[in-house]
């Protein structure tokens, strides 16, 4: 089993393409003792993310930003197969994986990670729901929380899966008379053309939106990628 721990995911690039459609639903704060007279603040917070009903999900990554999460469990819920029923059962994907290297600190607290599922306890298939679990020990900071939450699911390798059916279909360049020399084939010059006009839809239609954040790098900012006015 692979290194548990998260790996940092740059803000300008995304690998994955297959997003899967689902539902983020708001922190929920579990708060020990007597909510009405324990003023202090929950040190723990649960998101739940599901998918449309009926929908099971083969999970390849989980991707996030985080914000001063000191601690993260990923719980899966799946069918048991043992059960005569096939009744949904938890069970945990990923235990006590550290975001920030010190809780009482900034490192780590505002950045982006993705976990993969060769870091899983077990194989993320047939998932029916996921419950990310926040954890923050240190009183430092007032609200922690996981931001733009995506999940990645398993897609066949095979990379002509992902390209159009005409793309498949470009006629082959017919045999073309002797030319002059120095004049290059029509025919070849309209074939490649068209082939650099069928890649360049294909880029497109496969091109994933992706929000550029501030032009900063660890709080501080980077003056060559400042522009003035």
């Amino acid at each position: 089993m692979m290194d548990a721990t998260p790996i940092f995911q740059s803000r300008f690039l995304k690998m994955s393409e297959h997003t899967v459609e689902c539902t983020v639903k708001r922190p929920v704060a579990l708060q020990m003792g007597d909510v009405k007279t324990d003023m202090s603040r929950p040190g723990i917070f649960v998101i739940d993310v599901t998918f449309p009903q009926g929908q099971t999900v083969n999970i390849q990554e989980i991707s996030f930003k985080n914000y001063y999460t000191a601690f993260l469990t990923v719980r899966l819920q799946r069918q048991d197969p043992e059960s005569p029923e096939n009744a949904l059962k938890w069970i945990t994907g990923l235990k006590d994986c550290c975001l920030m290297p010190n809780p009482h600190t900034e490192r780590g607290s505002q950045d982006y990670f993705s976990i993969y599922r060769q870091q899983m306890l077990i194989e993320p298939d047939d998932v029916t729901s996921v419950r990310l679990i926040l954890r923050q020990p240190s009183s430092s900071w007032l609200t922690f929380t996981l931001e733009e939450i995506k999940i990645f699911e398993c897609v066949n390798e095979d990379s002509k899966k992902n390209f159009p059916s005409w793309f498949s279909n470009l006629s082959p360049v017919d045999q073309s008379p002797d030319l002059p020399e120095g004049i290059p084939d029509p025919k070849k010059v309209s074939s490649s053309i068209q082939q650099m006009w069928a890649l360049t839809e294909v880029m497109q239609t496969n091109q994933t939106a992706a929000r550029i954040g501030r032009f900063d790098v660890d709080g501080c900012y980077e003056i060559n990628l400042l522009s003035y006015t």
